[in-house]
């Protein structure tokens, strides 16, 4: 990676650090979760970031892919996760952390493992272990802690406009012997009581440009084309158009989505209804060396 790279990521990481601490004092219980949403995205351009997705806030099962819609009125309660980006130039610091509501001894101990079990991780990455090695370290927190990684949820690899940039980092061992090179990666690994898989819920609200193609609609234009200026490859919310362009927005995603210009993210639900803790940090590997940027 050049200077400029190094540089944009690392200014990513530093606003997420003050976001994530400034998340920490104002969420409470029974606050609107569009409410946490909009005033962490607002942080983030108030310190010079951009949101690099939508705020994520799952509650207790609701694991991932969950950002308030524009007339949200759930709650904040329970278990709750805060999963949130800053981008710089392209170059995104990812990161989460989860919150207990509810003074429950349990949630106390999933969040307990989540952040040990990402300690661990990192600690085998510093180590050089393969894919697999990482992976058996978090699981190996988990069920010590009494509790289930998350399978079919995964770290990634990080490039410039691209979250998910191919390589995944497994929460169990997958076998993988693949050893991480120089680059940008998450580790998040979630923990559960319940089964340790996900599967896809309603419509999140979520999308990612897919393939860009001509509408008929002239207002669909416009927002298409806002869309490939403003995010790029960036996942963004139906809540920000609406913002931007009123409720009508509602309909060109839709017709975005279904002539295939869109993919529409599915809300990510732990399969038996079980509570889920996640802890997220982005590192950066430069010239072999491992440094926690979020």
């Amino acid at each position: 990676m050049n200077p400029q790279q190094i540089t944009s990521i690392k200014k990513a990481g530093a606003i997420v650090r003050e976001v994530r601490e400034y998340a920490g004092k104002i969420i409470k219980k029974d606050m609107l979760l569009l409410d946490i949403a909009e005033q962490i995205e607002r942080k983030i351009i108030e310190l010079g970031g951009k949101p690099a997705f939508p705020c994520n806030l799952g509650i207790n099962e609701y694991t991932a892919h969950y950002s308030p819609n524009h007339n949200d009125k759930t709650k904040a309660s329970g278990l709750l996760k805060i999963d949130f980006g800053v981008a710089i130039n392209g170059y995104t610091a990812d990161n989460a952390f989860s919150v207990d509501l509810e003074n429950n001894e349990e949630n106390k101990k999933l969040i307990q493992a989540s952040e040990k079990a990402l300690n661990e991780a990192i600690e085998s990455i510093q180590q050089n272990k393969t894919l697999g090695e990482i992976g058996k370290s978090i699981q190996n927190v988990a069920e010590k802690s009494g509790f289930s990684p998350i399978r079919n949820l995964s770290g990634h690899s990080i490039e410039q406009n691209d979250l998910h940039a191919g390589i995944t980092i497994p929460n169990y061992d997958n076998g993988n012997r693949q050893v991480l090179k120089d680059g940008i990666y998450a580790i998040e690994p979630f923990v559960t009581i319940g089964m340790g898989i996900v599967y896809d819920g309603k419509p999140s609200g979520i999308y990612q440009l897919q393939h860009p193609k001509n509408v008929r609609d002239s207002k669909t234009r416009e927002i298409l084309s806002y869309i490939i200026e403003e995010y790029s490859t960036l996942p963004f919310c139906s809540r920000w158009l609406v913002k931007k362009f009123g409720t009508r927005a509602l309909i060109s995603l839709s017709l975005l989505e279904h002539s295939g210009v869109l993919h529409h993210y599915a809300q990510l639900i732990e399969r038996s209804k079980a509570k889920v803790a996640q802890t997220e940090h982005t590192i950066l590997i430069n010239n072999g060396r491992v440094e926690v940027i979020s």
